[in-house]
């Protein structure tokens, strides 16, 4: 039995190619136009932040299914092999299915998951983390391709594992408690 462990808050997000709009200054008479592509097309945003250290693991895939939050468990458990791995999240029906149940049983006790009321994101600090990735990267932006979406995602995943303080400030972790 693993004698470390580990804690991680995980959710998915939606990733659509429409800009994200917010509130902006502009000139008095001027209207910022901001183009968007006639389909709206869609990628998901699947990922894991650790409470002490603020390392994020994060995946964006096609879908948002079993399999794909699956695959999420798996790469922690092969980033953690010999730890105890704590996973908080919501009751989303993708987290409660068999190919999740599977995964459990396989890994014999290192896994343990943890649910969040329905309906509380608040309870769940990864959610500011969707929040700044839309201020930087999707905010008023339209990028050519969804290709172009996806890389600029996975480089602001990259950006926030190179400095693990910045996403513990943005989760609103007190960077004095880390083991």
């Amino acid at each position: 039995m693993p004698e470390q462990s580990v804690f991680y808050y995980a959710d998915e997000t939606d990733l659509s190619w429409q800009p994200t709009l917010q509130p902006m200054w502009t000139p008095i008479g001027q209207q910022i136009m901001i183009p968007t592509p006639g389909a709206p097309k869609k990628r998901y945003g699947i990922g894991a932040v650790n409470y002490h250290t603020g390392e994020v693991v994060a995946l964006v895939q096609k879908r948002k299914r079993r399999s794909e939050v699956a695959e999420l468990l798996e790469r922690l458990l092969a980033k953690h092999p010999t730890e105890t791995i704590y996973i908080a999240w919501d009751n989303a029906s993708t987290h409660r299915d068999g190919q999740v149940d599977d995964l459990l049983r396989a890994a014999a006790g290192q896994l343990v998951l943890l649910y969040l009321p329905t309906y509380s994101p608040w309870l769940n600090p990864i959610e500011m983390l969707w929040r700044q990735l839309r201020r930087e990267v999707t905010s008023c932006e339209l990028f050519e391709t969804i290709d172009g979406l996806v890389d600029a995602c996975l480089r602001f995943f990259e950006r926030l594992n190179e400095r693990p303080g910045r996403a513990l400030s943005i989760i609103g972790t007190d960077s004095t408690l880390s083991p």
